[in-house]
């Protein structure tokens, strides 16, 4: 036993030595093969300082970022692999350094600081309209600092005329292209950027026009392919995934376009443990505020044949030491902030407003089920309670207040809850003014209009993400298993003291809202087939036509905007200890918006809409008509039987007879 011992160990390591050297073979590239790895981001939004993790953490942060891309370059440079540095938009606009987004740059200034080659624009780079994304150009361009590279091929023409001169000179100054080349170590790149269709929507201020993704891929990845002399071809794409096929464009994308080697998939904020692969096209994502970084390493063969080498989320959080000249920068820029924006406001960057002794919801699981929520409940309260203030009880009283959950972009974590914490909930958007945030509005809606407002909660909710809506000052129950459409009933008035009113379907009732909320009504109405209509009117009942002429204004004159509602309503609270403290009744749901699962008929068919109405008559009428083919159909069956019978009976009288 021991001599055939002796004889087949060494038989095995000899073969698993040479499975093993032939594994190295096939993992290694090939003498013909080109091989690179790209560095890639998206949806950064100004998330230059670390931010905290659900885990009691942190994540992200500039300074941590650039001391792993150091790395993961120097890594490459030690293996002759080729780097490239990529980043596929929303680099900005969700913490408070989007203030100085149109002095000072900071976000594109950063990006160049940290060695990023190229990057796109995504759709919140236009949160400041089209002439904000211009200043904001002219800003990098003045201070000297070294710049990425900017590709847009879609989503770079002006569609208004008197935005034109300034955008457009703006962007050829820059140097903007549809795509751009790049040799790295010998490798060459060629580089384009998108700007999807769902990002198209979510910016209803760009003021550009759009160019199906599609299209303009078809049309310059046919110009590169004509023109360039390239080993990669890549794609800085903001449009992202879903797991709704319909609805995942840059998969759409890749499987209506031959020829991509590489999407970078922004827009969606999807991390992807694992790269996708459509059409021989690898696409990747790395999820939203800096939390990773990505890194691909790709091999390509003289055929063409592409091998994904390595494909790495390395994380982004407290145990990487932050590289102290970009930590230097980035403190330069939190002293602009304060210095340009928070001194009109009196406040700080770091200045504590209140104290939370429990967690609100977090933002990863935020809105993630169609449910009433403590933070949208506390948002929302905000905007009453500040514009009450600002009016000193000479305003018209408030029926309702909403928030969507598409504007809300963080939460709180148990602890204390400073200026920048408040910002980063609020913190998209702009006025009319053009400074940062989006103001509070005033709208006049029918009690038969809200009730409508109410049924764009469920109902396009799910079909549109970030349509979910969060209420003050109103009740209403929902039943997903109702018809789309017509999941709400029993809407009222729910006033300070706990009691219900009946909302009046021809009565006008004031409601506060943000700017962008009011702005996306229209695509309500789309996204509902025309079904849900709902037209914002002023004092007198006039239709509103530029929402702009209702925001409300602060006594300075300034616009009251929805992050300094929602700070002004955190300092309101009692103090305890010297801190003001959240109160505990937002430590959960308090029935604004109650779901009901039922599957009862009377539930499901009470409080019609039409649309319910028009089903059931529908319902009724094919199986009316159904009966009576079915009793037509039995009639003659019968009428063909009592015949055949009847023959039979004369036949054998006349044979008898």
């Amino acid at each position: 036993m021991n001599r055939i011992r002796r004889r087949i160990l060494p038989l095995f390591l000899l073969g698993l030595l040479l499975f093993s050297i032939s594994l190295t073979a096939l993992a290694a590239p090939g003498d013909g093969d080109v091989t690179a790895t790209i560095l890639f981001t998206h949806d950064m939004h100004s998330h230059l300082l670390p931010a905290s993790a659900e885990d009691g953490g942190s994540y992200g942060g500039f300074a941590r970022l650039n001391t792993i891309l150091k790395e993961q370059r120097t890594a490459a440079a030690k293996e002759g692999t080729a780097c490239l540095t990529v980043d596929a938009g929303d680099f900005s606009m969700g913490s408070l350094f989007q203030t100085i987004y149109t002095t000072q740059a900071s976000e594109l200034r950063c990006l160049g600081a940290m060695g990023f080659d190229v990057v796109t624009f995504g759709n919140h780079e236009f949160e400041y309209r089209g002439n904000g994304l211009a200043d904001m150009l002219r800003a990098a361009l003045a201070s000297g600092d070294p710049l990425p590279a900017i590709v847009q091929a879609n989503y770079t023409t002006p569609a208004e005329p008197n935005q034109s001169q300034a955008v457009t000179a703006a962007i050829e100054d820059y140097g903007v292209s549809e795509y751009v080349m790049l040799e790295k170590d010998g490798v060459r790149f060629a580089v384009f950027g998108l700007m999807g269709q769902d990002a198209h929507d979510c910016a209803p201020l760009s003021g550009m026009e759009f160019e199906p993704i599609a299209d303009a891929a078809k049309r310059v990845v046919a110009e590169i392919q004509a023109k360039e002399d390239y080993d990669f071809l890549v794609c800085l794409s903001h449009s992202g995934t879903s797991e709704e096929s319909r609805q995942s464009e840059d998969e759409l994308l890749a499987a209506q376009v031959d020829g991509i080697d590489f999407i970078v998939s922004g827009h969606t904020h999807t991390t992807l443990s694992e790269p996708k692969i459509v059409n021989n096209t690898v696409i990747a994502s790395v999820g939203e505020y800096g939390a990773n970084l990505g890194k691909i390493t790709l091999s390509k063969s003289a055929d063409g044949a592409l091998t994904i080498r390595d494909y790495t989320l390395l994380p982004i959080d407290g145990t990487i030491t932050e590289d102290p000249e970009l930590a230097a920068v980035v403190q330069g820029f939190q002293d602009l902030v304060e210095q340009e924006y928070l001194s009109s406001f009196h406040m700080t960057f770091d200045q504590v407003l209140a104290h939370t002794a429990f967690p609100f919801t977090p933002l990863s699981q935020f809105a993630a089920e169609q449910e009433e929520d403590s933070l949208g409940n506390l948002i929302t309260d905000a905007y009453r309670y500040a514009v009450e203030q600002v009016e000193g009880g000479s305003g018209a009283p408030i029926a309702a207040a909403f928030v969507n959950s598409g504007v809300i972009r963080a939460s709180f974590p148990a602890g204390d809850i400073t200026v920048s914490n408040a910002f980063d909930v609020s913190s998209i958007g702009s006025g009319a003014d053009g400074s940062p945030g989006y103001p509070l509005i005033e709208v006049y809606l029918t009690g038969k209009e809200l009730k409508t407002v109410f049924e764009v909660d469920p109902s396009i909710g799910p079909i549109f993400p970030g349509a979910q809506l969060y209420a003050s000052g109103v009740t209403y129950r929902f039943n997903m298993n109702r018809l789309l459409f017509n999941r709400t009933t029993d809407g009222a008035l729910l006033l300070s003291d706990g009691s219900q009113a009946p909302i009046e379907n021809n009565t006008l009732y004031r409601v506060i809202t943000n700017l962008y909320s009011s702005q996306m009504l229209g695509l309500v109405t789309g996204k509902s087939y025309g079904i849900l209509r709902i037209t914002p009117k002023d004092a007198w009942g006039n239709p509103i036509t530029n929402y702009e002429d209702h925001i409300i204004h602060l006594p300075d004159g300034g616009e009251l905007k929805e992050w300094y509602a929602l700070a002004t309503y955190l300092a309101s609270f009692p103090t305890e200890d010297g801190v003001p403290q959240v109160p505990r009744r937002y430590q959960g749901p308090e029935g604004r918006k109650v779901e009901v699962k039922s599957l009862n008929l009377i539930e499901l068919l009470r409080q019609p809409r039409w649309t319910t109405v028009l089903v059931v008559v529908l319902i009724l009428a094919v199986v009316i008509l159904v009966a009576v083919l079915f009793w037509r159909s039995s009639s003659w069956r019968r009428r063909r039987i009592y015949g055949k019978q009847s023959r039979g009976r004369n036949f054998y009288r006349r044979y008898r007879g």
